[in-house]
């Protein structure tokens, strides 16, 4: 027995015989007693252990393909792979890798040097096998090397060490002669690793063909990790930057400059996927963002925005450079940064040995500054070094400077902080490519990677078609929709307008006023024209109470006390609480005021707002806006024919909701929140009372820029399928899946998110409980299928059953996923394929009920799908109904007048929890003490918790 299995066994073994772990000299001992109940605790029944039993639910297989619509030839970017060697096998190694000394290597990007020197060293002792290594430790042969153990001692020069000891620049003692000696000696300073690898698994190839038949197990998705191991190794040996599946070549050709010294580098996604077709390869363009290479001082330049040298704030320059790679003119060395030296380069110190020796035979030294070492002893020219920091190449104790002119970025250094507006826009306009365009950049990627060539493919009897694979489309019929008066709504290319019609369910507006945070625009004008214009579309827009200009002295003033201020304005002049506020803002993108505005407004008095930054206004500009705040006072724009009529198939007739929903992730590095040193400073001036609460946001904010949000959308009024309402709360960054859908504080008592939808659905509907749930989950991978099947939705069931036992709703579980690589084409054609293009056959799952859909007009780029996976359906939808009911649900947005990408309600979870978002950014201390936060499962800090919305905008499209 294994001694681990012994151990949980609950005996132990004694010269063979098995004896009882608790027993004590021949008697076992007594059990205590248990301890009395106290007397305001209820005893709960256990549950027999049959009802505790979970049923283990794994996504269901597909039923069939659908048949409706005009079918199209499409082509896609798999390529076909032909596997020759079924009957071979993959042998699966662990490595470790030691220094000399024992102590397990933990640097990373070592491995693949430790192990390209272990293959060039002991060819002979690897039988000449070839291997793929994961870079970490795993390593993958096809057939088996000579012993199930290896070990083996490489030599490597210490590429990854600072090449100088000591308080010294890296030029040496003495002469320059002899420093030269030395600055080519160093590099040359070895390290001994050990390296060991021992046998894991033997993973047979005929796993894949299994796969292929829908016969997935661990052993097929080990087979095919190999085979991807093989492509980033091949990568690898190219000098690509490797991100996961995706490759990136140091060629400048590549690059597209965004702004702030990042660059946008242009590289491929490649993977295997099996599909009904077989096996094929999936190429696809893909973009991560790098530091801009060369001159340090030029990216400093660029990524604080400044024209010299002499203007950069060199706090926030020490924390962009830490850790980042330079290399050092002339040797073109390489090191890593650690920091700035803390004097300028002609005042910064160090000791430099002296070529003679003392009486004791001890090397002199003398204090000399950076600057006079490099001009004077280097003979090397510094132009502006002089008043700049030094780069520190060194430990904290024992720094190593060069001037900062001499240093240049390494090439290929991912940045990893989120782009601000601007740089995302310019990556957007400058990445984008044509189906045509993205067509001949992946054949010509499939062609200069070479896969043929790659030893270890051919191995495995691997040959890659250069062919596009073609499948079956067919684009559906375009949704019929209804505006007001009866009249229809015919959209062409996923497209249409409200020219000479008006809206389906008007609302009014009334009781209203305007807040002008210092945009400057003729706001009388632009109140004049709402008031036509929402007459055109059939909105009743009464004239404003009053019009509220920000006084000029809190224009520079923080967001919080703008707003606060505006309030406090609005309050003392208006007779009673407004139903809407129109608020203008100064600035189009990233202004601080949205946050805590859309706060006061929603969560401290209950009121509908629509927040604009007037730039070009016309007809069409007041159009779209009126189509959001008629959706958020309680209007409908427009609605599906068959909607009003009702006759949607599986929903109209029985009373069903659709639940969306997401977690969001906070971004780390977030370049969209504002200065707090600069807020806290102005206060510190002008309002000392708030200084408070920047203390405490400083704090919160750390914990907020990771935070995740949890959003869960309903619709509501039954038979409609078009309103929704929905619930956002923030959880611990540790957690993927969505906690608290159901959240029991007492027998009586769930204050979990599905119980407030479905009593509102209740409310809603005619006092209708749904007999039919159908849930779209947006963000997680295929993973993650089986846990949103069995943790996500066994919660959603108990919310149900605590709220009537014997109700038993149907389920469906649908997975929408953007975040993938597969496109779709036109045969010859250069634009996109026609909104409504769907596919589910040739290159979706082999067992799996999935589709890829292309409900919207693609009119930038090429048109990315959405990839939906039903992993329940207990409704018993038929292939067509469930993938029109999909299309469908692409046409009931209700902020725009274009279809879609993904269905509505999980673009409304992600509006929702983006605005919300907002909030969190300087959120009142006073309400979000750490007091109202909700400590996490897993322990950790309390999460900050959202502010509740006022009863009276709770069930609004207030997200629109």
């Amino acid at each position: 027995m294994d001694p681990s299995e012994q151990a949980h066994n609950g005996e132990q073994e004694h010269n063979g015989v098995k004896e009882p772990e608790q027993e004590h000299n021949g008697a076992a001992d007594p059990l205590p007693p248990p301890p009395p109940v106290p007397p305001n605790v209820t005893p709960i029944k256990a549950e027999s252990e049959q009802a505790v039993k979970k049923v283990f639910r794994a996504p269901m297989a597909r039923r069939g393909t659908g048949t409706k619509g005009n079918k199209v030839p499409i082509l896609t970017n798999h390529f076909k792979v032909n596997v020759s060697n079924v009957d071979g096998h993959f042998f699966h190694y662990s490595v470790a890798l030691a220094y000399e000394d024992g102590h397990p290597v933990d640097g990373k990007g070592i491995g693949r040097k430790v192990l390209d020197r272990v293959h060039q060293t002991y060819d002979t002792e690897l039988a000449g096998k070839e291997f793929a290594y994961d870079g970490e430790k795993s390593l993958f042969t096809v057939g088996a090397l000579p012993r199930n153990k290896l070990e083996f001692t490489v030599v490597l020069d210490d590429v990854t060490s600072n090449r100088n000891n000591g308080n010294a620049s890296p030029g040496g003692p003495g002469s320059p002669n002899e420093s030269d000696k030395k600055r080519f000696r160093r590099p040359y300073r070895s390290k001994t690793y050990k390296v060991e690898i021992s046998f894991a698994a033997k993973i047979p190839m005929q796993a894949i063909a299994n796969a292929l038949r829908g016969q997935e197990s661990e052993n097929s998705q080990e087979a095919l990790r190999v085979l991807d191991i093989i492509l980033r190794q091949h990568a690898a040996k190219k000098g690509c930057l490797l991100v996961r599946q995706s490759f990136f070549d140091n060629n400048p050709r590549n690059f597209t400059d965004v702004g702030g010294g990042v660059l946008g580098c242009r590289g491929f996604h490649s993977s295997f996927r099996t599909s009904q077709g077989g096996l094929s390869l999936n190429i696809d363009v893909s973009t991560t963002m790098i530091i801009q290479p060369g001159p340090v001082v030029d990216f400093l330049i660029a990524n604080q925005n400044v024209k010299d040298p002499f203007s950069i704030d060199w706090a926030k320059a020490k924390r962009v450079l830490k850790n980042l790679r330079i290399t050092t003119s002339p040797t073109n060395q390489e090191y890593k940064i650690t920091g700035l030296s803390e004097r300028p380069c002609k005042e910064q110190l160090f000791s430099l040995k002296q070529r003679n020796k003392d009486d004791a035979g001890e090397a002199q030294t003398t204090e000399v500054t950076v600057y006079d070492y490099f001009v004077n002893s280097r003979n090397i020219d510094l132009r502006y070094s002089a008043d700049l920091p030094c780069i520190n190449v060194g430990k904290p104790k024992r720094p190593t400077y060069f001037p900062i002119e001499l240093c240049s970025l390494v090439s290929l250094q991912r940045y990893t902080k989120a782009l601000s507006t601007f740089q995302r826009a310019s990556l957007v306009e400058k990445s984008r490519q044509k189906p045509q365009e993205r067509m001949s950049t992946l054949s010509g990627a499939l062609k200069s990677n070479n896969y043929d060539s790659e030893p270890l493919l051919r191995s495995c009897g691997i040959s890659i078609s250069s062919n596009f694979t073609q499948v079956d489309g067919r684009v559906l019929p375009t949704p019929k929709l209804k505006a007001g008066n009866g009249d229809d709504i015919y959209a062409r290319n996923g497209r249409w307008n409200f020219n000479n019609k008006k809206f389906v369910n008007p609302s009014k507006v009334e009781r209203w006023a305007v807040a002008n945070f210092s945009a400057r625009c003729d706001v009388r004008g632009l109140v004049r024209d709402l008031i036509k214009v929402g007459e055109m579309k059939g909105i009743s827009v009464e004239a404003p109470f009053d019009v509220f200009e920000e006084n000029p002295q809190f224009r520079r003033a923080p967001p919080l006390v703008r707003v606060e201020k505006m309030f406090e304005e609005i309050q003392s002049k208006l007779p009673g609480a407004p139903k809407f506020l129109l608020c203008l803002l100064p600035e189009r993108k990233n202004c601080d005021i949205y946050g805590p505005w859309k706060r006061k407004n929603l969560a401290d008095f209950g009121v509908v707002t629509q927040c604009l930054a007037p730039t070009r206004v016309n007809d069409q500009y007041l159009t779209n806006l009126l189509l959001k705040i008629n959706a958020k006072l309680g209007g409908l724009n427009s609605v599906l024919a068959i909607e009003q009529n009702p006759s949607i198939p599986m929903i109209s007739k029985v009373p069903s909701i659709i639940l969306g929903m997401d977690v969001s992730h906070g971004s780390p590095g977030q370049s969209d929140i504002p200065s707090i040193a600069a807020v806290k400073c102005f206060l510190s001036r002008v309002w000392l009372i708030y200084t408070f609460y920047i203390f405490y946001i400083i704090h919160l904010l750390q914990a907020l820029l990771c935070l995740h949000f949890k959003q869960v959308v309903s619709s509501r009024q039954w038979p409609s399928i078009s309103r929704y309402r929905a619930s956002v709360r923030t959880q611990s960054p540790k957690v993927e899946m969505i906690d608290s859908l159901y959240k029991r504080v007492s027998d009586t008592e769930d204050e979990g998110i599905i119980r407030e939808l479905l009593l509102d659905f209740y409310v809603s509907s005619g006092k209708r409980k749904p007999d039919q749930i159908i849930i779209f989950r947006d963000g997680v991978s295929e993973s993650q299928f089986n846990q949103v099947l069995n943790i996500e939705l066994n919660q959603i069931i108990e919310a149900c059953k605590f709220l009537d036992e014997k109700w038993s709703p149907k389920f469906v579980v649908i997975i929408a996923q953007k975040n993938h690589h597969t496109k779709f084409f036109q045969p010859g054609s250069p634009d996109n394929v026609q909104p409504g293009t769907i596919i589910d056959n040739k290159v979706c799952h082999p067992r799996n009920n999935d589709f890829y859909l292309c409900a919207h007009a693609g009119m930038i780029g090429t048109t990315r799908p959405t990839h939906y996976h039903v992993l329940l359906d207990e409704v018993g939808f038929s292939p067509d109904d469930l993938q029109e009911l999909v299309h469908n649900l692409s046409y009931v947005y209700q902020r725009s007048t274009t279809a879609i990408s993904v269905v509505a309600p999980i673009c409304y979870a992600h509006l929702a929890a983006t605005q919300l978002g907002q909030w969190m950014k300087f959120e009142d201390a006073s309400e979000t003490s750490s007091s109202h936060g909700a400590a996490p499962a897993g322990g950790g800090p309390p999460v900050p918790q959202m502010p509740k919305l006022q009863e009276s905008v709770r069930n609004s499209m207030f997200f629109c």
